[in-house]
């Protein structure tokens, strides 16, 4: 079957977006770079204000960056849904305002709450106040359906970890989805990784595209459901090495003087020792036997004793195989002792700078995370990220399966 769609005149963006759950901005940076006008982006944490708002500035006018509208989207002890409903105002005002400009552009939501309360990981050693948390998270995807009723944007883009799919979770993939197709819309899923799509990162993802029955293609009316890519076919696997080994040099512990987040977290003496032990892309299993003696996690030898030989985390305090995309960016990426993030050149004993991470997740170099001398919190920024090439690509593929001719002619004033 071949697709026919009519491109937007250049003097205007393709479409109209907003950002739910939106954090520092990795896929409100996609939808830009995409020629979108992202009009809102929304989100609980006032960290992420300064870089979501500084970054993002509307490639079209008025040439405004989208606004940040700090809200609290879960129901309150008593069902409220008091920042909801603010949320929604604020979007909508903002809206009708473009909407002045460009009356007849489809309407794009994203939808990509937190993926902490659905790994493995973010269950291990939690506090009964963090479980708790993470099991209020784990219902705003659900409570995100209730934008999708107000608003009916014409194709909907979600992003989050594979194991949202796991019934222990409660179903909460499955169940958006039918909440979408109970809403008129024709919803495809994938997992798919993002290194097959330009991002220079092995990161597994699960990917919800949803395009409004009404607006789609004529072609596809009929279709049950969206078969999604699993591939980029125009984009090249990038390295680590292709994608990082240009910028300067540094040191455990040094920030660059002029690059904007290049800057390294420190490394105890043990712990340089460890990492300057290790090749790159080699498991930890080698710190058994270095010149420096025994440097082997305490834990790693307790566990090898227990369990007759089997090794625990082998990435951890090991470096990045240059010739291969990197492992995945999490909000631990500063950290060696969380995975395996220390630079691949062995000049370099550290780990992966704050910059680093940001281009291994496919952010724009000069794209300035803040405050600009924090470490931890850049990190959980960088980390809990949409790699902005991920999010361009689906929302560029969406929008080729959807009639912006028939969009124009019922929404031309």
């Amino acid at each position: 079957m071949v697709l026919v769609n009519h491109t937007s005149r250049a003097k205007e963006p393709r479409f109209l977006a907003f950002d739910l759950f939106c954090g520092a901005g990795g896929t409100t940076r996609g939808f830009i770079d995409a020629r979108g006008y992202v009009v809102a982006g929304v989100d609980n944490d006032p960290m992420c204000r300064k870089t979501y708002v500084m970054n993002n500035k509307n490639e079209f006018p008025p040439f405004e960056p989208p606004a940040y509208l700090q809200y609290d989207l879960l129901p309150g002890l008593d069902g409220s849904v008091e920042g909801q409903r603010r949320a929604m105002e604020r979007i909508e005002v903002l809206l009708n305002s473009v909407r002045l400009r460009y009356p007849s552009l489809p309407l794009v939501a994203a939808v990509t709450p937190l993926c902490q309360p659905f790994t493995r990981l973010g269950r291990l050693g939690r506090t009964d106040e963090r479980a708790l948390q993470h099991e209020l998270d784990s219902t705003l995807l659900i409570q995100s359906v209730n934008f999708i009723r107000k608003f009916l944007p014409d194709v909907i883009f979600s992003e989050n970890v594979p194991g949202i799919d796991n019934p222990a979770y409660g179903g909460i993939w499955s169940e958006f989805i039918t909440r979408l197709q109970e809403l008129g819309y024709v919803v495809g899923d994938a997992r798919v990784c993002a290194s097959r799509f330009g991002v220079p990162q092995y990161r597994r993802r699960a990917i919800i595209v949803a395009i409004r029955r009404s607006v789609i293609l004529p072609e596809l009316k009929t279709a049950a459901r969206l078969d999604l890519p699993e591939e980029d076919p125009e984009a090249d696997l990038i390295t680590v090495e292709k994608a990082i080994g240009h910028l300067p040099p540094l040191e455990a512990g040094e920030a660059h003087p002029t690059i904007a987040n290049h800057r390294t977290r420190k490394l105890s003496k043990i712990n340089l020792q460890r990492l300057a032990s290790v090749l790159p892309g080699e498991q930890n299993t080698v710190l058994a036997e270095t010149a420096y003696g025994d440097l082997s996690l305490r834990c790693h030898v307790r566990l090898r004793e227990r369990t007759n030989g089997r090794a625990g985390f082998t990435d951890v305090y090991t470096r990045m195989d240059p010739h291969k995309p990197s492992p995945t960016i999490t909000t631990k990426c500063h950290s060696v002792s969380n995975g395996r993030f220390g630079h691949f050149d062995m000049h370099q004993v550290r780990g992966i700078s704050l910059r680093e991470a940001a281009i291994l997740q496919s952010f724009p170099e000069n794209y300035v995370f803040y405050p600009e001398s924090a470490i931890t919190p850049v990190a959980k920024m960088i980390g809990n990220a949409v790699p902005p090439k991920l999010a361009r690509f689906f929302i560029t593929w969406a929008l080729e399966r959807v009639d912006l001719a028939y969009i124009r002619e019922m929404r031309a004033v």
